[in-house]
Order: C-alpha cells, then structure tokens, then sequence
C-alpha cells in the first residue's frame, strides 16, 4: 500500500476517533456541569439540617414562643419574623411555607431540564388548599381558617374561601385543571372523598408524565420518585382501609395509578395481618418485616418505614449517579422529615406534655 495512502487512512481514523472523544466529552459536560453548582450548594445545606441534640434543645423549649427563639439562628427565622402570635397554627404555617421555599429553591437553581418538576410539586399545595376549601365549604366552617398561602394558584384558592355559594367556586375555577372534576362534584356525580382522590391522581399523573418525557438518568430517578411516593399512598390508603373494615370495591377507586406495586391481591383480604403478610413479596417486604408488630398496632410506623426507604433509595441513586437530581430529591425528603419533626415538637410543647416524653415522641416521627 502506498505510504500517501497508509497516511490518509491514519488520518481519517484519527479523525474519527477525535471527533468520537470530542462528542463524548461534550455529552458529559452538557449533562453532568449544570448539577455542579446547584449540588454544590444542596450539600452545603445538608450540612445545616437540624440534629438530634438539637432537637432535644427544642424539646425543652417549655413554650411556642421560646421554640421559635430557639431557631433564630436557623433559615426557619425569614418565615417566623411575622407570625402575629406564637399559636402553634401559625407556626405550622411558617413550617410549611419554609418547606416550600425549597420546592422554589430547587426550581430555581437546578438546570432548566428538571427545574420544572420541583414547579409541580409545589403544585400538591394547591390540591391540599383546593380540597380543604371545598371540604369547609360543605361544612359550613369558614374557609379562610384552612387556606395555607402557598402554591400556584393562591389567589383563586383565597377568591373561593371568600365565595357565598358553591357555584361561584365553579365560575372560579373554570379553564383550570380542576374544573371539571369540581363540576361532577357540584352536580352530585361524585362524592368529596372521590374529589379529593381525583385531584390527587390529575397531580400524580402529572408528575409521572413528566418524569417519563426526561431521558437517561434524569427519567430513571424521577420514575423511581413518583412511582415509590405513589406506592406509599397506596400501601397506607389500602392498610388504612383494612383496618376500617372497608370493602375491595370501596377501596379501588382511593388508589392512585402509576405505582409500581400490584395491590389488587391485598384488596380482597379482610385481615390487617394478612394484608401486611401479602406485601412481604414485594420490594417492600424487607421495610415491613422490620416494623411489623408495631405496624400493627400504629399505621404510622409503616409510614415513617416507608419514607426512610425512599430516602434511601435516593441516596443509592445519588452514589450511582454522582451529579445528578437525586442529590435535590434526597435533600427535599430530609427537609420534609425536619418539618415533620419540628411541627411534632411545636404541637407537644402546645399541649403542654414534659420535655422528656416530647424528646421521645418527637423521635418517633419520620
């Protein structure tokens, strides 16, 4: 072969192979660099999630007002600097509003490409606002008393606890995705507790459908959020269910699709015992084992279980994927569990139970 041909080979390969690397290379930049920062930055706030010493500080807080002052030094203070009153409503409130400005954080920070899921699920606020409006309504209690300002949609939410008759909520909340079940409600086509569940799956849906429009590592971990969240609603809807003695039939309609466990079995068994023996075959068999006499006696055993396993699922795939959006999924849950938490504490020291008996009830809470 001639030597200007040998040459030309050589180059071409080269080419091929530096042109390859070059793509790789930029793939990896395009899909690892913009977590840089932003998880940078969620590590730095891990670092400053409350301890177990510290909430055994708060725990001998002895009043609302001493709690608060005791998270002064905390990013909690921005959302207590305006309570009125040290009521342990308000406080709540501060709780959960603190929670959401992460929801925002995250939004804001995180590469454009997954930005929009922490949006959604700010989203579950306005589910919870929209139903507990409507649920007052239909009581006849004052609707404003229920209204958490956080969400998308607060001003429709505050314009519908304002409203006289259940057809201006309607009026209210036409061209949004709550209109139409919010219509069959009005026309006595379904009950609250279906209302409620409707909007719960039109959420859920949502998230899952986006999840699923991602690609790569992004789609794996945002499928394995929502699908493990759906499956906790579930488990503890169908054990709860159980245990009120409810029918297969009254049950199916309370369950969100998209969960990545079959409950049909556990559906058409009475017993609670039997129930928590029928999940033993599924991914969560190792998580109920564990807590499976208390979980009979307190649901909300299973519940905390539960929430620890997702969390720890998220940080299996933070350590497979290092630069990643479960690095922000697993700070969110640990966020969550800080909230419950607090909120715990804030509503034991109302009730006025000794420090000691708080610490060890407060432990208790996932």
């Amino acid at each position: 072969m001639e030597p200007e041909a040998v040459s030309g080979i050589l180059n071409t390969t080269l080419a091929v192979v530096f042109t390859w690397v070059g793509y790789k290379t930029a793939k990896m930049i395009w899909k690892y660099t913009p977590y840089s920062y932003p998880n940078a930055r969620i590590k730095a706030m891990e670092a400053k999630l409350l301890t177990e010493q510290r909430f055994n500080e708060l725990a001998e807080s002895k009043t609302l007002q001493n709690f608060v002052v005791s998270l002064e030094d905390t990013d909690y203070r921005s959302y207590f600097a305006n309570l009125s009153s040290y009521d342990v409503e308000s406080i709540e409130r501060a709780l959960e509003k603190a929670l959401a400005g992460t929801y925002e954080l995250m939004a804001k920070i995180l590469p454009k490409r997954v930005s929009p899921f922490f949006r959604l699920l700010l989203e579950e606020w306005d589910v919870r606002n929209i139903t507990s409006v409507v649920k007052a309504k239909l009581a006849g209690e004052p609707a404003t008393d229920y209204v958490v300002e956080i969400g998308t949609m607060l001003p429709k939410v505050k314009a519908m606890a304002e409203t006289k008759t259940m057809e201006e909520m309607l009026v209210i909340l036409e061209g949004t995705p709550y209109e139409e079940p919010y219509q069959r409600l009005y026309l006595n086509e379904i009950d609250v507790s279906a209302f409620e569940t409707e909007l719960y799956r039109m959420h859920y849906g949502k998230l899952l459908e986006y999840a699923l429009s991602r690609k790569e590592d992004e789609r794996v971990i945002l499928e394995e959020f929502v699908r493990l969240r759906i499956d906790k609603l579930n488990i503890l809807t169908v054990l709860r269910a159980k245990a009120a003695g409810m029918s297969a039939e009254e049950i199916e309609p309370m369950l969100i699709p998209g969960g990545s466990v079959r409950l049909d079995p556990l559906l058409h068994i009475d017993d609670l015992s039997m129930a928590l023996a029928e999940l033993d075959s599924t991914k969560y068999g190792q998580v109920i084992r564990g807590v499976r006499e208390e979980v009979e006696r307190d649901l909300g055993v299973l519940e905390k279980a539960l929430d620890g396993y997702i969390l720890e699922r998220m940080n299996e795939l933070n350590r497979f994927y290092p630069l990643s959006v479960a690095v922000p999924l697993g700070y969110i849950l640990q966020k969550e569990r800080e909230v419950r938490k607090l909120r715990a504490i804030a509503k034991l020291i109302s009730d006025g139970i000794p420090p000691e008996r708080i610490k060890e009830l407060a432990g208790d809470v996932a």
